[in-house]
Formats: structure tokens, C-alpha cells, sequence
């Protein structure tokens, strides 16, 4: 994607809009999630029936993440990003007012298809920053998303409490999120579809017809390996402190706590360790941590070696999928969209797997030794963090931080 030079503002503001559409991403899902309870009261859902509704969230975004790389290619992060970023405040309010289970799942795939959308299309123009920047800043927006699910679920835990229905705080946080919405579209990059040359110079065929490569789909498999890894620690750590370990309920809720207290503060601190090292070393020795830091605290098998081993996971998971995100984009201009919509659906699709797997091996071979499988995979990752190199420097010597 090339940026249009008349309508470019001010980096910083670009760089402040892209945490704003980072940060109201998180707020919808954050906000969504602290009312699951109440709208699982107010349709009288099973446990079964409310996870068949929460299937439409998986669909939508899966769906989403299909069609919008295309888009982007086509007509530029700003254009696809903008309309999702407002619509997002609007989708977030619908499943409040659904009469039954169908309307309620039809209503999540609104709400998972602009939220993989806007996923996708964030990203990219989080790439056309970086690039206009030329620093790494990707960890840095990656971590607002999560103080952005901390902050809706913590607001729709307050409005739950004072009794207020779900429909109110969803359309409180909606008009919170649209406002941010309309700031970040002030704000954003305004950058223009890059289109490929043939040879002889004249306009190829376009982005839409190429297919991404095998390097990008080698860093969706990193970021598969990934978020299976963070989809286990949400489901999966709390319950092995519990029932292997022995953990009290509430230490036993320290395993995920940890994980992502450490994840955000990893991501905080990830755009100065990429500078400083460069992605490929750094996804090194962050899944290197991950992985060793997993497997060592349940090898010791005591409760606080638990929690502080889901905390060593969070710390090395945390830099890895914003420099995977940040190699898809920079590897070609011309369908970065593609690429950013390859890899994240890949990644998602692990987040989706991983509890699922984690429970099926668990019942075969115990939950211990089927929590090593993520703590194998982050260490696949480290040994691997050279598809991270884009195809221009794979034959040099130096791991340059700079990517723009």
C-alpha cells in the first residue's frame, strides 16, 4: 500500500489513531463478554445452546478475515477501516435485543465479521505507520488491545453490578466506541492501494489475483502455534492449578492473571526490544522463553511454579504475533491485506483449536502432559523465527529492526 503524500497527517496522530481502533476493538469484545452471563439468563441458555450462539462470533470473523485482504489490496486500509470502525459501535448493541438463540447467533456473526474485519484492516494501516515511521511499533498497539478488553469488560463488570441491562451498557460502550471510531478517522493515515508493475512498467493485473506465498503462510503457522498457546492458557491454566495442583479457586485464577498481566507488559515492551535486537532475535528468545518458561513450571509441579510458569508463557508469547503481523505486511506491499488476512486467520483458527485440542489430549494422555504440546510449539517457533527475515534480507547478515 502507498500512502497518499497530499492527505498524510502528522505521524503522531496517525500513530495515536491506530491505538485508538486497537484500543475500541478490545473495548467491544471486553464489553461483550462481561454481559455473556446476563444474556445467557435472559434466554434461558443451556451451557450447549449459549456455546452454539458463540459459534456466530468464530464464523463471522473467520468469514470477515476472508474477504477483507481483497479489500484492503484493493482500496487501502483507511477506506476498509473506517466504515467497520463505526459499524463496530453499532453491532456490539444488536445482540442485546435478540428474542432467541438463532437471532442471537445470527447477530454474533455481525459482530465477529466487522470484528475480524477491522482486525485485518487495523493491522494494515498499523503496517503503512510502521513503514512511514520506519520503527517497530507494532507490540505497542497490540498491547492497547488488550488495556482496551480490560478496560469494556471492567466497565461492563461495573454497569452489571449497579444492575444496569445489558442493552444500556452496550449502547453506553457503543456510543464510547463510535466517538473513538470518528477521532481515529480524523486521525488515520490516508494511504492508497499499491499496484503491481509488470515488467515493461505498465499497471499488472492487480493485487486480487495473485496468491500469497509459502514464507507468508509459514508465519501463519507461527502464529497458529501461537494463539493455540493462548487459547489453552485462557481455558486450560486455571483448571490445572485447580485440579492437578490443588490450587483454592481464587490462587487457581492467578494461572491466567499472570499470563496476561505478563503478555500486556511484554507488549509494552516489545517495540524497544525490536529495535534494539531486530524481530528474528527477538521472536528467538521470546518463544525460547515461552516455551522453556511453560515447561519448567509444570515439570515442578506445585501451584506457585504454575503461576509463574503461565507467566514466563504470557511474557514470551507477548512480542511474537505483533512482529509475525508486522513481517505479513511488510513482506509486499502490493497485498499486504492478503497476507495480514492469511496470517490472522490462521492464528485464529489456533486460538479457536487450541482449547479444543488441550482437552482431547488431556483426556488421553492427562491435562499436564497435554499442556506441554503449547510449550513445544513456542519452542518450534524460536527455532523458526527466521521466516520472520523478509525475502529481501534473507541473505544478509544483519537482523535490521527497521522493516519500512
Amino acid at each position: 500500500m502507498a500512502l497518499s503524500a497530499p492527505a498524510r497527517p502528522a505521524l503522531l496522530r496517525a500513530r495515536v489513531a491506530v491505538y485508538g481502533l486497537f484500543l475500541l476493538s478490545g473495548m467491544a469484545m471486553g464489553t461483550w463478554t462481561s454481559r455473556i452471563p446476563a444474556i445467557k439468563a435472559g434466554l434461558r441458555l443451556s451451557d450447549g445452546t449459549l456455546s452454539i450462539g458463540l459459534l456466530g462470533i468464530a464464523a463471522g470473523a473467520i468469514t470477515g478475515m476472508q474477504v477483507v485482504g481483497r479489500l484492503v489490496d484493493r482500496h487501502g486500509s483507511y477506506r476498509t477501516m473506517l466504515p467497520v470502525a463505526i459499524a463496530q459501535g453499532f453491532v456490539l448493541v444488536v445482540p442485546a435485543y435478540m428474542p432467541n438463540l438463532p437471532a442471537l447467533a445470527l447477530s454474533l456473526f455481525a459482530f465477529g465479521a466487522v470484528s475480524g474485519t477491522l482486525d485485518v484492516a487495523m493491522n494494515a494501516n498499523a503496517v503503512v505507520v510502521e513503514r512511514a515511521t520506519g520503527k517497530s511499533i507494532m507490540s505497542s498497539f497490540h498491547a492497547v488491545f488488550s488495556v482496551g478488553g480490560f478496560a469494556g469488560a471492567s466497565a461492563g463488570g461495573v454497569l452489571a453490578h449497579a444492575g444496569v441491562s445489558p442493552g444500556v451498557t452496550f449502547a453506553a460502550m457503543g456510543a464510547v466506541i463510535l466517538v473513538i471510531a470518528l477521532l481515529s478517522a480524523r486521525w488515520a493515515i490516508r494511504d492508497a492501494p499499491a499496484r503491481g508493475t509488470t515488467q515493461a512498467g505498465s499497471a499488472a493485473a492487480g493485487p486480487s489475483r495473485r496468491r500469497v506465498g509459502g514464507g507468508v503462510l509459514l508465519l501463519g503457522a507461527l502464529g497458529f502455534c501461537c494463539m493455540l498457546g493462548e487459547g489453552a492458557a485462557a481455558d486450560w491454566g486455571s483448571v490445572y492449578l485447580r485440579d492437578d495442583l490443588g490450587a483454592s479457586p481464587g490462587f487457581a485464577a492467578a494461572a491466567y492473571a499472570a499470563f496476561s498481566i505478563m503478555m500486556t507488559a511484554g507488549r509494552f515492551a516489545g517495540d524497544r526490544l525490536a529495535a534494539r535486537l531486530g524481530p528474528v532475535t527477538l521472536v528467538r528468545w521470546c518463544g525460547g522463553l515461552a516455551g522453556a518458561g511453560l515447561a519448567a513450571g509444570i515439570v515442578a509441579d506445585a501451584p506457585i511454579a504454575g503461576v509463574v510458569g503461565f507467566g514466563l508463557f504470557g511474557a514470551g508469547l507477548s512480542c511474537i504475533v505483533p512482529q509475525v503481523f508486522s513481517a505479513a505486511g511488510h513482506r509486499d506491499p502490493a497485498q499486504s491485506g492478503r497476507a495480514l488476512a492469511a496470517v490472522a486467520s490462521l492464528g485464529y483458527a489456533g486460538f479457536l483449536a487450541g482449547p479444543v485440542l488441550i482437552g482431547g489430549l488431556a483426556e488421553a494422555v492427562t491435562l499436564p502432559r497435554a499442556l506441554l504440546v503449547p510449550a513445544v510449539l513456542a519452542l518450534f517457533v524460536a527455532l523458526t523465527a527466521q521466516a520472520l527475515r523478509s525475502p529481501e534480507r534473507a541473505t544478509g547478515g544483519h537482523d535490521d529492526p527497521a522493516r519500512g
